[in-house]
């Protein structure tokens, strides 16, 4: 593997030296950059508010206040909003999933007759702006076509428009077109049907792009802020992101602090402990980012 300093650069001590040192620079900026903020926001959340304006530079409070977190849990009724945000992810990844694998496997196993034009159509999606189609989107939850009925202030307002992902759906593609179809081919010989061979063969098989798209779209659902501020005027229905904005007109400094901390914490725990998947699944589909 080509490397921008040569083996015998690196042999010699003057050439170790340097690529050591900026490595370690450049690590230390990463950590500065991946951690700084999140320690940030745990030093806030347990500083009072009068020395988060006396001090906001401080490392480390002066008299650390760990019962912010308590306060936050019974004052603010953070795990009240957090479960509504549980509630919200999980419809939101089951749709996302279930449409990405069916149209990622229509696309690239049963290769319709008419599947270049869908899947073309499917990317130009990727094009529009999220905020230009948010007006028709909620003109169609309102008054969902054939069924008429009315979806605003509940979950089904955010589960079924996520599943409208067309990243999603191009990377279960991608996934698919790389998996070997003589093994579709012979399943199809032995009698299998088009939900076996995707049930018993692909699905076995795409383990790692399943937890890809899986982690997009917890990702994506935990941080969606201007949707659900659209389809959900429910305080009571409401998902943390959106909580937040309205606890930050009441509640004091260092208690809005120490619940954005909470509420950072479960995808920062997600992302870790399954990073692993999300590098292996991108690195199968051939998606740089």
């Amino acid at each position: 593997m080509s490397t921008f300093v040569s083996v015998a650069a690196r042999r010699r001590p003057a050439g170790r030296a340097a690529l050591l040192t900026v490595t370690g620079i450049a690590l230390a900026l990463l950590v500065i950059a991946g951690v700084g903020p999140l320690y940030w926001a745990f030093k806030g959340a347990i500083s009072s508010p009068t020395e988060l304006v006396t001090d906001p530079l401080a490392l480390w409070p002066a008299d650390p206040r760990w019962e912010n977190f308590a306060l936050v849990w019974t004052r603010l009724d953070i795990g009240h909003y957090l479960l509504n945000s549980l509630w919200v992810v999980a419809g939101s990844w089951a749709v996302q999933l279930f449409v990405a694998v069916t149209a990622g496997y229509a696309l690239s196993v049963l290769r319709p007759r008419f599947g270049p034009a869908v899947y073309a159509a499917i990317l130009a999606t990727m094009f529009v702006p999220y905020t230009v189609s948010m007006v028709s989107l909620f003109l169609t939850i309102i008054d969902v076509p054939l069924i008429h009925l009315n979806l605003a202030n509940t979950y089904w307002a955010i589960w079924l428009p996520a599943g409208a992902n067309a990243f999603n759906v191009l990377i279960a593609k991608r996934f698919f077109d790389a998996l070997p179809h003589e093994l579709f081919d012979a399943a199809k010989v032995d009698g299998a049907n088009v939900w076996q061979v995707m049930v018993r063969i692909v699905m076995p098989m795409s383990r790692p792009i399943l937890a890809v798209i899986s982690l997009l779209a917890v990702m994506h659902a935990w941080k969606d802020f201007i949707w659900p501020l659209v389809a959900i005027t429910d305080p009571a229905k409401q998902p943390i992101a959106v909580a937040l904005s309205v606890l930050a007109k009441q509640a004091p400094q260092d208690q809005l602090i120490a619940a954005c901390f909470l509420a950072l914490l479960p995808p920062v725990l997600l992302f870790l402990v399954f990073q692993r998947y999300m590098v292996d699944g991108l690195g199968f589909t051939g998606v740089k980012g």
